[in-house]
């Protein structure tokens, strides 16, 4: 998991990987889709970049979730649909390294309100996020 030391008080969670932006992506969508987590889209900010003509490091996101985890935040809390479904994304630095970020599941619970044991329904990814990333 996740220590303190990689999440600011913006609730962004940031953990470095071991693999490139494109592999990164490619292992967390593999494994959500393992688990039967739907992915609702990726954004090749780079890509849409160059095709704009403009440079940029590698940068994308992954959009995803699984209705029976997010639809009881979003019943009990409308305003947690600005947060759900959930986004992984995935970016290379100016040093070279790649990291990921996403939304702590505690600070989304906080942010619209929500009973403290919600941030279950949206933990449980944070296993995933974290074996993409590192191993």
């Amino acid at each position: 998991m996740t220590d303190a030391a990689n999440s600011d008080d913006q609730g962004i969670v940031r953990i470095p990987s071991r693999h490139s932006v494109s592999e990164t992506i490619t292992r967390l969508r593999a494994l959500l889709e393992q688990r039967g987590i739907k992915v609702f889209a990726l954004i090749d900010f780079s890509g849409d970049a160059a095709r704009a003509g403009l440079t940029m490091r590698p940068e994308q996101m992954l959009i995803f979730g699984n209705p029976k985890a997010g639809t009881p935040l979003m019943v009990a809390a409308p305003t947690a649909g600005l947060d759900l479904p959930l986004k992984a994304l995935v970016w290379e630095d100016s040093d070279g390294k790649t990291w990921m970020a996403y939304n702590e599941p505690k600070y989304v619970v906080a942010r619209h309100g929500l009973p403290p044991s919600l941030s279950a329904n949206l933990a449980a990814v944070e296993p995933l996020l974290e074996l993409a990333a590192r191993d």
